[in-house]
């Protein structure tokens, strides 16, 4: 994977980031929302992964005291199934155990197993269910966690 870099995102990234957003997600976050969290929000950490052709994907997490809270996840479609999901998790995870976090949460819709077994995989383990959370379908999402 010497192609890909990983790197924190910047303002500059937002363009690229929201398009990964709309394709990978039926209720995408706006440019706007993006902006906040980079230049707002003191709990916010992004990272994103560079390729030759651009930006293929990103992760945020909030960290807040000891607690670490997954925010979105996205790879471009194209990249889906090289392990740059896995592996960015795994970046993110380790950014928030150095930052103090000793455990992460993250919600995922009940019906999304690809996602489910990749949390699992990396010692994610079921939590709650939240009732009608993605507002688009009125699914239901899957609260999951793990100790750092």
């Amino acid at each position: 994977m010497s192609a890909f870099e990983f790197r924190y995102m910047t303002v500059a990234d937002i363009d690229d980031i929201f398009k990964i957003e709309m394709i990978s997600f039926t209720t995408p976050w706006s440019k706007e929302a993006f902006y906040n969290e980079l230049t707002q929000n003191r709990f916010a950490k992004y990272i994103v992964i560079q390729h030759e052709e651009g930006l293929v994907g990103y992760c945020g997490v909030w960290i807040v005291v000891d607690e670490a809270h997954i925010t979105n996840i996205a790879i471009l479609p194209e990249y889906r199934g090289k392990k740059l999901g896995e592996t960015l998790l795994i970046k993110i995870m380790d950014e928030a155990r150095q930052l103090g976090a000793t455990s992460m949460t993250l919600e995922v819709r009940v019906t999304n197993m690809v996602a489910q077994n990749l949390y699992r995989k990396l010692g994610f383990q079921n939590g709650a269910i939240r009732k009608k959370y993605y507002t688009d379908k009125q699914e239901d999402a899957l609260v999951m966690w793990v100790k750092l």
